[in-house]
């Protein structure tokens, strides 16, 4: 039985991926590694918690003497590394929690497993998730391919470079087998209304302002996150050693424009007039260092792995609203912090 550590796997993407992993691989055991810090929650796996090759951990990567004791009982055969910061506002608001975390504490975790695994790399793997924000600002034209060179603009995005250089240099340096993929934009069910797209929808539903950052015209590329939880499952169990891949939906949207086509969708959806929620856009001062378009080129992973987006955007995204909807104790309880109890009451109790 292979035991894999996946670390930040009450987050967002996170808990796609245990999942895919706990139900995919039930001769793996499974182990849920998260701080629970705001971003973390466990009803987002209330559905496999009972699994027997299921466990979940509470702690901190930033805690090197932890980790080193949590490698050492489980003895993991992998690690899928997702715990981060990824916030770009918080990062320029407290630009060193994103370097305890992102760097201090990928660094922990390369430690643990090169001490490990120092005497056998065979059949062993850690898998770093990062970010195509490590690329900069594209202009008008081109994409972000594998070779593309790191020019990080905030502070999140310079964390995440340093972290995927320090996975490459213990690759280098010890014979670490590893692999690094960096994703576009992702969005789903279970995502914490801070981002754009879940924050929209929550405001909508309560009819608040919409805030667009400058003009509205920065670009990014969206990625379903239930199809980057299966290219993380692909790239971990078939990619190559020491590569890279980017993963993107192959399709570009300007904020406005995406902001425009969820009102639109919203409308329609609580049977509200055509326009109504276009109302609630209110264009606000721009950010520090906000990059002006992001698109990935995916053709790697698609030619090598054989994979590709199961959804386009606006079917993915009309599955995010239906989410949301239907789903509208757990934003309630996201959005007071009620969810943040789940944790004492399941485990402590």
């Amino acid at each position: 039985m292979k035991t894999i550590l996946i670390t930040g796997g009450a987050g967002f993407i996170g808990s796609h991926v245990v999942r895919l992993f706990a139900t995919k691989y039930t001769e793996y055991r499974i182990i849920n590694l998260d701080a629970l810090t705001y971003a973390g929650n466990l009803e987002n796996l209330k559905d496999i918690e009972n699994n027997s090759n299921y466990n979940f951990v509470k702690g901190d990567i930033v805690d090197a003497d932890f980790i080193n004791k949590l490698f050492k009982e489980y003895k993991f055969d992998g690690v899928v590394h997702l715990a981060a910061e990824s916030h770009v506002d918080r990062s320029i608001t407290d630009p060193l929690a994103f370097v305890k975390t992102n760097v201090i504490g990928t660094m922990n975790l390369l430690n643990a497993a090169k001490d490990l695994w120092k005497d056998d790399f065979t059949n062993k793997r850690f898998y770093h998730v990062s970010t195509d924000e490590v690329y900069g600002s594209l202009g008008e034209e081109g994409l972000f391919t594998e070779d593309t060179s790191y020019e990080p603009n905030s502070p999140y995005s310079a964390s995440k470079a340093s972290s995927d250089h320090f996975v490459r240099a213990y690759g280098e340096t010890y014979g670490l087998p590893y692999v690094i993929s960096n994703c576009s934009n992702n969005y789903g069910p279970n995502h914490f209304p801070e981002k754009l797209i879940p924050l929209f929808i929550n405001n909508i539903v309560n009819k608040k302002p919409l805030p667009v950052y400058g003009d509205g015209n920065y670009t990014r590329d969206w990625l379903y996150v239930i199809d980057h939880a299966r290219a993380i499952d692909l790239v971990f169990h078939k990619g190559g050693n020491q590569e890279t891949y980017n993963i993107g939906g192959f399709n570009e949207w300007k904020n406005i424009d995406l902001v425009k086509l969820l009102c639109g969708l919203m409308d329609k959806r609580l049977n509200r007039k055509q326009g109504e929620s276009e109302k609630l856009i209110a264009y606000v001062k721009d950010r520090p260092g906000h990059d002006l378009r992001y698109a990935i080129d995916a053709s790697k992973i698609n030619k090598e792995l054989g994979w590709e987006p199961s959804v386009t955007f606006e079917q993915g995204l009309a599955k995010t609203i239906d989410w949301y909807i239907d789903n509208q104790d757990w934003l309630q309880k996201v959005t007071s912090g009620q969810y943040q109890k789940y944790y004492f009451n399941q485990y402590q109790n």
